[in-house]
């Protein structure tokens, strides 16, 4: 226990990442209710949304509002997706905290899911960076490398060609780097290796880990990636969400799974997990019909879990 991390924090990317792969068009209003019930249980990072044609993802037309919202809560660090430079200039008036732009390190997936290379996308970056700070804007920017580990389209994706993205995204002037297994392929092994290699890159700069459940193994790469010493994971109410290129995919790490996880590990994360409980029953509500995912949510807190946890953090 002395070697992993504290405290970690939980990025909340249901409302983005979740919502744009279920069919459920949620009323703003619901979204609002989300944002400030996820923040009064601890949550202080939360991705709302994306800067995407409305055309295109429905689901997220109402990003900017959402990020007006999420702006008036004390402590709350406000994240946005965007794709190219349109989505940036959204996202700098907006005044969001932190842009992520996806960055697939495998070239087939990027075409399919970008219509860009790599490169390209690299190429897009620094013309987001020269943007935002011509703009004397403060809006980090994160370039979160997915397909890390392989992907459905092209297989098995090097670790070098990875790795070759975390160096051109910092010299291309990223704020922030993350790493995604976008289609669940890793295991806590290859995760545990190019999480520790990254890390010798960017140092600092590695700012998350993304994880799938799709083969059940979300948690146990979490649990591989904080032995490399990452304090930052994505996850999602629920387990919702997934990736077009993905068939059969079960979704994100659930939320309320890893925090439950970290807590018993006596791992700090500031969630109140009987409030992120009674989160997930509202959204499951809203989300009537939609494919959810997780075990705490279906059996709930065992009976001493208060007295394990406090165990836990003496340990």
């Amino acid at each position: 226990m002395s070697s992993l991390p504290t405290n970690i924090v939980i990025r909340e990317v249901g409302l983005r990442d979740g919502l744009q792969s279920v069919q459920t068009i949620l009323p703003t209003e619901r979204k609002i209710e989300w944002i400030g019930d996820a923040h009064a249980a601890g949550l202080r990072e939360i991705e709302v949304g994306s800067f995407v044609p409305a055309h295109l993802l429905p689901q997220l037309a109402d990003t900017a509002e959402l990020v007006s919202y999420a702006k008036t809560l004390p402590g709350l660090f406000v994240s946005v997706l965007v794709p190219n430079v349109k989505g940036a200039e959204r996202a700098v008036a907006s005044g969001a905290d932190l842009m992520l732009v996806p960055l697939s390190a495998s070239r087939e997936h990027s075409l399919a899911n970008l219509r860009k290379t790599p490169d390209e996308v690299i190429a897009e970056i620094a013309r987001m960076r020269a943007l935002r700070d011509a703009a004397g804007s403060k809006t980090l920017i994160e370039g979160g490398i997915s397909t890390a580990f392989g992907g459905t389209i092209q297989g098995h994706v090097a670790q070098s060609d990875v790795l070759r993205c975390v160096q051109a995204l910092l010299d291309a002037g990223a704020d922030r780097i993350s790493i995604a297994d976008t289609v669940g392929y890793a295991g806590p092994g290859a995760v545990r290796e190019l999480f520790e290699k990254a890390r010798a890159l960017a140092g600092e700069r590695f700012w998350c880990g993304h994880f799938h459940d799709t083969r059940g193994l979300a948690l146990t790469n979490v649990y591989a990636a904080l032995e490399s010493g990452v304090t930052r994971f994505d996850a999602s109410l629920a387990g919702i969400g997934g990736c077009p290129h993905a068939p059969g995919a079960s979704g994100n790490a659930s939320s309320e799974d890893l925090a439950f996880m970290l807590a018993e590990m006596g791992i700090e994360t500031g969630i109140d997990l009987s409030a992120l409980l009674a989160l997930r029953a509202k959204v499951a509500a809203w989300l009537k019909g939609e494919a959810l995912h997780g075990a705490l949510g279906l059996a709930g807190l065992p009976k001493n879990f208060g007295a394990l946890a406090a165990q836990a953090t003496t340990m």
